[in-house]
């Protein structure tokens, strides 16, 4: 049995592991800034080769913003790095998610099916940029730009799951209170329900919703994600209040999934969800 434990319960392993994890984007500046100067190339025309103003790659020399894979790659071939930057790209990608979400992060990219309750907001992997900002722009106490930028890139970074080959299997239930909320107002939640509508129609996607009227739901203990892997293998992953937990206990895996199956069979249908979700679209 394996359960990891991140957050306010282990609040010294995760001041490590965010203070860790700025300094390895602080060391990839400097090899930055180092190569750059090197090449012989100020800030502007590395930006400009690499489709950034000189201010953001300043930013990124002085690990103030974490850049993307795309951006590290370019720029290793433009300064001629011979992957010296390369070689930083996953530990900078690691760098860029809360300490106590990088497990998850990281089976995702591994996952073969993801089961997914949610009973607060739309889950990450179904949002919308504008819904990321305006819930990133709630939290308190209050966030600085330059971290909600990060967030936001990696949050949308991981939605590439949709697009990936072989295509995982994923499952999406929420409680209909997820999409009544108007977090960031009216034309925001519009957005975010349009783009639910259309990830519904993704033959490896299902989307379901819980209706609040619904007499039984299995999942009254909170939400919770079931992730198999490559290998067969099954987490269980539980996030509340920045702390998560990830588990591999197949006594607990294995009952999730199955709480899981009986939370589906409660819901509607993917096509009465689909429904449900054009009907609240309509009363905007």
């Amino acid at each position: 049995m394996t359960t990891e434990q991140t957050g306010p319960e282990a609040a010294d392993g995760t001041r490590a592991a965010d203070k860790a994890g700025q300094g390895v984007v602080t060391a990839f500046g400097q090899s930055l800034k180092t190569l750059r100067l090197r090449a012989g190339m100020d800030r502007e025309e590395l930006g400009r080769r690499l489709g950034y103003s000189a201010s953001t790659i300043a930013s990124f020399e002085q690990g103030r913003r974490i850049p993307p894979p795309r951006a590290i790659d370019c720029a290793d071939d433009e300064l001629g790095a011979d992957k010296l930057l390369v070689v930083w790209k996953e530990q900078v990608e690691k760098a860029q998610y809360p300490a106590f979400f990088q497990g998850m992060a990281q089976l995702e990219k591994q996952a073969i099916e993801l089961l997914v309750y949610d009973t607060h907001v739309v889950n990450g992997l179904l949002q919308t940029e504008e819904y990321m900002r305006a819930l990133l722009a709630m939290r308190r106490p209050s966030l600085d730009q330059e971290t909600i930028e990060q967030r936001v890139a990696a949050r949308m970074g991981r939605q590439d799951i949709f697009d990936r080959r072989p295509t995982p299997l994923l499952s999406f239930v929420m409680d209909e209170s997820v999409l009544r909320h108007r977090y960031g107002g009216r034309e925001v939640i519009r957005g975010q329900l349009e783009h639910l509508l259309l990830l519904g129609q993704r033959g490896n996607v299902e989307l379901q919703v819980m209706p609040t009227d619904c007499e039984d739901n299995a999942g009254v203990n909170g939400p919770f994600t079931v992730i198999t892997r490559k290998d067969g293998k099954k987490y269980l992953y539980v996030e509340a209040l920045n702390t998560s937990t990830l588990a591999t206990d197949p006594a607990q895996t294995v009952l999730a999934a199955a709480r899981y199956g009986i939370i589906r069979s409660q819901a509607l249908s993917p096509r009465e969800s689909l429904a449900f979700i054009e009907k609240l679209l309509g009363e905007l």
